[in-house]
């Protein structure tokens, strides 16, 4: 056990490291070692940033708080203390439980932690933050919480009402992580297209996104989690014609078969959805759309999963991920469905669909052969440098390799590269001459 060090453990969403960041630099500020995401903790106190979305993520929270309880109780740790989303949903059920944390605090008062240590919170320091990526690519987080109601979700829960960050204060961040040396921002909130209209009475979302692409050293601007309904359509004409903002938005479509939609409460039909899609196709050419998918929700009929296999045959996601449903407590549906979709249906549906969108990403990624894109290097990893083009947002996305062979690179610069083969997720490429 190291003295005056500190372990912290992030779980869950890049909101959640975030917060991890500010806090690090706090401790840090207040004179503590601060170690991040440890395979080996071995400071004398460790925080544990939890998260409470769905029972997957809420028992790898649990796991690794019982045990560093191990460690604690071995004397091998002296102080134990949770945050995060888990704790801020569960907190009276935790204290019960747990008994060997020392103190848990939720999402957003975290910064009791700092007096709970004998420490000051340090007001001039609020956003600045120890970044745990790579040094050339931050997330970027613009608001907290969610107005939407989607029956399965339990972040309004957890998170309450949507709360927009001032823009200049969001503005003063990035020229804060930029003298930094952070070049790539990936723009993340709960839901991003609400932007504004708490603190400006409308949606700003295009306007902050312009704001940010006129900051000099910014190279790279990219948008995680919208939402289809009722989507700010300026922000695209600033996607396309910004040269720094990339072709890429992130938004979780979930189904596409009217029964299940409605049964969601996504305030969207089939056919808006599509024309949706189809919108973004046609006012940003070549956009890369991520999206996630739900099946198993209840009410999904065997028809209703082939409208969803079809929608993603139509569609072609450059970028997909899926999930089964897991009834929440809390939530609409864990409260008033039953869920009566057996655990094998779900997963059988799950593999289906994941395995369609592997051969279409294969075909997506091959029609990149022979084509120059830019790409920025993240890593060296064995005889491959590991780098993203654009198209591709960090630890989420498929990777561009380029052999190292070829000569001596710099992590974080960028480079025009030939794409060489593809395979269903990657591409290989070389440095253009």
């Amino acid at each position: 056990m190291i003295r005056n060090k500190i372990d912290i453990i992030t779980l869950g969403c890049s909101k959640n490291l975030v917060d991890s960041e500010r806090l690090i630099t706090q401790l840090e500020a207040a004179g503590y070692e601060v170690e991040h995401d440890s395979e080996m903790p071995d400071g004398e106190i460790a925080v544990v940033n939890t998260c409470g979305f769905i029972a997957d993520a809420q028992e790898e929270s649990i796991n690794m708080i019982l045990e560093l309880g191990q460690r604690k109780a071995a004397g091998d740790l002296q102080k134990l203390y949770v945050m995060g989303c888990l704790s801020e949903r569960f907190f009276t059920d935790l204290k019960d439980e747990l008994p060997e944390v020392d103190k848990f605090y939720g999402k957003f008062n975290w910064t009791d932690l700092l007096s709970d240590l004998g420490k000051q919170y340090r007001f001039d320091r609020q956003y600045e933050r120890r970044i745990t990526t790579p040094d050339h690519y931050a997330y970027l987080k613009i608001s907290e919480g969610c107005d939407r109601h989607c029956s399965y979700c339990a972040i309004p829960i957890i998170t309450g009402k949507h709360k927009s960050r001032p823009m200049e204060e969001i503005l003063d961040e990035v020229r804060y992580l930029v003298s930094r040396g952070v070049k790539e921002f990936q723009v993340i909130a709960q839901e991003l297209t609400y932007y504004g209209l708490d603190l400006y009475k409308e949606r700003r979302i295009a306007q902050l996104v312009e704001a940010i692409s006129d900051i000099p050293g910014v190279r790279w601007i990219r948008l995680h989690y919208g939402y289809p309904q009722g989507f700010p359509t300026e922000l695209l004409k600033v996607m396309r014609e910004r040269d720094n903002v990339c072709k890429y938005l992130d938004i979780a479509l979930q189904h596409i078969a009217d029964p299940v939609l409605n049964a969601m409460h996504r305030n969207i039909s089939k056919q808006e959805t599509c024309d949706f899609v189809n919108m973004l196709r046609r006012e940003v050419p070549g956009i890369h759309i991520r999206t996630t998918l739900m099946v198993g929700h209840p009410g999904e009929s065997e028809e209703a999963f082939q409208e969803l296999l079809d929608f993603v045959k139509w569609a072609r996601f450059e970028r997909m991920g899926a999930f089964a449903y897991s009834a929440e407590m809390g939530t609409f549906s864990g409260d008033n469905y039953a869920d009566e979709i057996p655990q094998e249906v779900k997963d059988a549906r799950l593999s289906k669909v994941m395995r369609l969108q592997q051969r279409i990403s294969g075909e997506v990624q091959g029609e990149k052969v022979g084509k120059t894109l830019r790409v920025i290097i993240d890593r060296l990893e064995g005889d491959y440098y590991i780098g993203r083009t654009e198209f591709d947002s960090a630890e989420v996305d498929p990777e561009t390799l380029i052999a190292a062979s070829e000569g001596t690179l710099q992590i974080g610069e960028f480079y025009d590269c030939e794409i060489y083969g593809a395979d269903d997720f990657d591409l290989y490429a070389r440095v253009k001459a």
